[in-house]
């Protein structure tokens, strides 16, 4: 009579056998071609609007402004009313629209002067990612975006100097500037 071999032994058996399978099969793949994605931006007049940011290399990027500034800074257009991150050789990263507060700051060149990561904005939002870059009319002016992702409401006659930004980019904006990183703001 034969030996039956316990139910165990078949399914360890069975596994190794699967695990060796995988393996060849995984390594077979590794030496065959491999498919490269190719990333398709949407229309700017859609996304843009609806999303904010738009890739500095996207035929759609506005060109970093003239007389910007030089070396590592963040760009901010009043006219525009968008952001440009810019890294040492000059060359914009990221850029992206944002809402301006009523209060702006005058066209010059900042630093960010203090963090925070978050907060309650004094329009009573909950804001996350908050720079600090100056002061206008008594007004601390800051970039940072709201906690839920939402656009900043009307400001009923407040005098607001937060610069908010969608979700993605002030956490680009934050991973980006540090304090002390230069703000250089033009019309």
């Amino acid at each position: 009579m034969a030996a039956r071999l316990p139910s165990w032994a078949w399914v360890t058996g069975l596994t190794a056998g699967a695990t060796a399978a995988v393996v060849a099969l995984a390594v077979q793949a590794d030496h065959g071609p491999h498919p490269t994605a190719s990333v398709t931006r949407p229309s700017p007049s859609a996304s843009a609007s609806a999303h904010g940011s738009t890739a500095p290399h996207s035929p759609a990027a506005p060109a970093l402004p003239d007389a910007s500034g030089a070396g590592r800074r963040i760009v901010y257009s009043l006219g525009e009313k968008r952001v440009w991150l810019v890294d040492a050789t000059g060359k914009a990263s990221r850029t992206f629209t944002v809402w301006p507060g009523t209060v702006g700051p005058q066209p010059g060149s900042y630093s960010i002067i203090a963090r925070r990561q978050s907060l309650k904005g004094s329009d009573g939002v909950e804001v996350e990612h908050v720079m600090y870059f100056t002061q206008a009319e008594g007004v601390n002016i800051a970039f940072s975006n709201a906690l839920d992702g939402s656009s900043p409401p009307p400001a009923n006659g407040q005098k607001l100097g937060a610069v908010r930004l969608h979700k993605e980019d002030g956490a680009a904006l934050w991973a980006f500037g540090d304090t002390d990183t230069k703000v250089t703001v033009v019309k």
